[in-house]
């Protein structure tokens, strides 16, 4: 009888199952998109018990996709969208409030609050005061709702990201943690002494208490009882952690991108961490054999959801894909430059203040030109990400490993080598997040035998090399550096 690991990757916009066979490869997969509520502008939210029926409905169409049972499954590994902040209380197991996704800006003033405790909290988690990560959002959700932090401090209520969320659903209650990589993008985790920090979590009124157990990456989370007490859960990781081990990534220096709703960047520094001075985040790459790697991230806030605005937005496509046929209508841009910071701008500026902006139009201007504009200002915002990386860590990089669904546009990876002057490999199986936590997993119960049996098994389904020459990119990025910083001098009224 073959055996699998089941990937779940729950991400912003859909929940995803899959199975991976012993070879890395896929033998079957289930995706259900998730709803998202905008209540205001700026604010990003969603029902966390409809995250959870997607998870249960892909788990399940998955199974009877590959024709599986349970007896087939070797064990689960959990991946999933960071920052996104769930409070549910511990008898009913019901939402307290929605869950606010990583991308909302609700608790930005909150943030502002704290500008003065920047260096303390920098200097703690490797992060910046910002409204991204989960420490604002679960006091914005204390503050909202009255008594909830008197309930907490009971241990009544219970907070967790998106992955403590699905554990304690899938163990029926019965675990209620975390993995170190989800916990240090709380701002509320100490990265160097490994350890909810006391003084954070008295700075911003959080109860201890509601906090969950924070545990290696690669660990056995218990049974998931909910469908069956055979299979356990042997890993969780954020989604950009879990990618840089699909990539096998295993060494320092080695870096990725993911261009999924947003970009996110991350190069693998080894057993220190490097605090950054220019806008990156450190963070925890994973924590595996009792091992932590650290890691240098850059974000980028809208990534693949330009493309969504387009077809949802400004109805120009019906279908994500499109863009890249209506990309080559055009010869170039056509002076077009798109400047997508519908939430602000993250790595190298956090700039939560700064809106979408759209530079350079005539009445030449067609839809194909701002198509073509909107994929390119993905790239410019990665090489704005790859560029500070290269300066903080020292490290000149000769590949950049890609995945993630807007990785499919060849238009996109070709001129994102052009601009950075590198070379794009992409790799066969471009599922890389729920494909490292299935390493993850697999490592755990030996499913995998080794992490250098891990790293054969890589395959590079496509590369790109630079079509351009240097002086060529240099002037498209200034371009591009003239219009972020336009779009930086106008600010809405508040």
């Amino acid at each position: 009888m073959e055996k699998y690991i089941l990937s779940i990757d729950q991400g912003t916009t859909s929940s995803r199952a899959i199975l991976f066979d012993k070879k890395g490869e896929i033998a079957a997969t289930a995706q259900e998109e998730v709803s998202l509520i905008y209540p205001h502008e700026g604010w990003v939210e969603a029902d966390p018990l409809l995250i959870w029926i997607s998870v249960v409905n892909v788990v399940n169409e998955c199974l009877i996709k590959a024709n599986a049972t349970w007896n087939e499954i070797d064990s689960i590994g959990i991946t999933n969208q960071r920052e996104t902040t769930v409070v549910w209380d511990k008898e009913s197991g019901r939402p307290i409030y929605n869950a606010i996704i990583w991308q909302s800006r609700q608790s930005s003033e909150i943030c502002d609050d704290f500008k003065d405790k920047e260096e303390l909290i920098h200097n703690k988690t490797g992060l910046l005061i910002n409204p991204f990560f989960s420490a604002s959002k679960l006091k914005f959700i204390l503050d909202k709702i009255p008594g909830s932090r008197e309930k907490a401090k009971k241990g009544k209520l219970l907070f967790g990201t998106i992955d403590s969320w699905l554990v304690y659903r899938l163990t029926n209650g019965a675990v209620h943690a975390t993995d170190t990589t989800n916990a240090s993008r709380t701002m509320l985790y100490n990265i160097f002494e490994l350890k909810w920090d006391e003084e954070l979590l008295k700075l911003f009124n959080i109860p201890k208490e509601m906090l969950p157990k924070v545990l290696p990456s690669v660990c056995d989370y218990g049974a998931a009882s909910y469908f069956t007490k055979k299979v356990h859960i042997n890993a969780v990781a954020g989604d950009q952690h879990a990618s840089l081990f699909g990539h096998t990534c295993f060494e320092k220096g080695e870096c990725k991108n993911t261009y999924g709703t947003g970009c996110f960047m991350l190069m693998n520094t080894g057993e220190k961490p490097i605090l950054s001075n220019k806008g990156l985040l450190t963070t925890i790459a994973w924590n595996v054999d009792g091992k932590i790697n650290y890691a240098l991230e850059g974000s980028v806030f809208i990534g693949g959801a330009v493309i969504q605005w387009l077809r949802d937005g400004l109805k120009c496509i019906s279908t994500a894909p499109e863009v890249n046929d209506m990309a080559a209508l055009v010869e170039d841009n056509g002076g077009v430059y798109f400047v997508p910071a519908f939430v602000g701008l993250g790595t190298p500026y956090w700039d939560n203040d700064v809106r979408g902006t759209i530079f350079g139009l005539t009445r030449a201007t067609t839809e194909s030109h701002i198509c073509r504009a909107a994929l390119e200002s993905i790239a410019f915002q990665s090489k704005d990400v790859f560029d500070v990386m290269e300066k903080e860590s020292g490290i000149k990089l000769q590949s950049l490993q890609v995945d993630g669904g807007a990785s499919n546009s060849d238009y996109l990876m070709q001129f994102q080598s052009n601009i950075l002057q590198i070379n794009i490999e992409k790799p066969c199986c471009t599922e890389s997040t729920a494909l490292g936590v299935a390493y993850m997993a697999g490592y755990k119960s030996k499913f995998f035998r080794s992490l250098d049996d891990i790293a054969r098994m890589r395959c590079i389904a496509k590369s790109f090399t630079p079509k351009v020459s240097k002086e060529t990119a240099v002037k498209a990025c200034k371009y591009w550096e003239t219009a972020v910083k336009s779009a930086r001098t106008f600010k809405l009224p508040k």
